[in-house]
């Protein structure tokens, strides 16, 4: 379900529906561990360049810290519902969570707890893969709805910025281009859209 550069170019972590996470030696092609999460991984994000500590979300609602040093996870964060994806900001400072339970969740990685819920009338979370990202500069977070509009909101407000409507079905991911003046997303009907300018 999810991939991740795990601090340097030749080690992958992948979480799994399986209910597993893995990492893997590219130079070997070869799985070198395997740590057991009991439950499917929806995504998973890396903290560090050293790659020491990993982040997994999970369909039991769970929110899992890897230190990369010890088998199992601890600090685990339970939220309302599944946990589709997760985005972390550049600064490394905060996570955003999507969640089945039609929110994101901000949570502020110096003290592992929620700090801020995004929601509004409206916004559904189409699918249990449902991809949330933060724009390039930490601002805003973006998301797709199930019923094929694009919602972002103020990370400092708490406020829906805009909405935006193209998609004829629910949208299930979005991506900012990494100096923030372009948004893609994508639908369960295999199109993408590409937002150009002040969003």
């Amino acid at each position: 379900m999810a991939a991740k550069f795990l601090g340097d170019a030749s080690k992958v972590v992948t979480g799994s529906h399986d209910r597993t996470l893995k990492v893997w030696d590219l130079r070997s092609r070869a799985c070198i561990e395997t740590k057991f999460a009991g439950s499917s991984c929806n995504d998973l994000v890396t903290v560090d360049n050293a790659g020491s500590t990993i982040i997994s979300g999970h369909f039991d609602k769970t929110i899992r810290f890897w230190d990369c040093r010890s088998e199992s996870s601890a600090n685990n964060i339970v939220l309302n519902g599944k946990v589709t994806s997760l985005d972390l900001a550049r600064d490394t400072k905060y996570l955003l969570a999507c969640v089945r339970d039609d929110t994101l969740k901000l949570i502020d990685l110096r003290m592992n707890q929620v700090v801020k819920s995004f929601s509004c009338e409206g916004f559904k979370v189409g699918c249990d893969w449902s991809r949330a990202t933060f724009s390039p500069d930490g601002q805003y977070v973006a998301v797709g709805s199930s019923d094929g509009s694009v919602y972002i909101w103020g990370v400092s407000t708490g406020k829906v910025e805009t909405i935006l409507k193209e998609h004829g079905s629910a949208v299930t991911a979005t991506s900012w281009h990494p100096y923030g003046s372009y948004l893609a997303t994508v639908d369960r009907s295999k199109i993408a859209v590409i937002w150009a300018g002040d969003l």
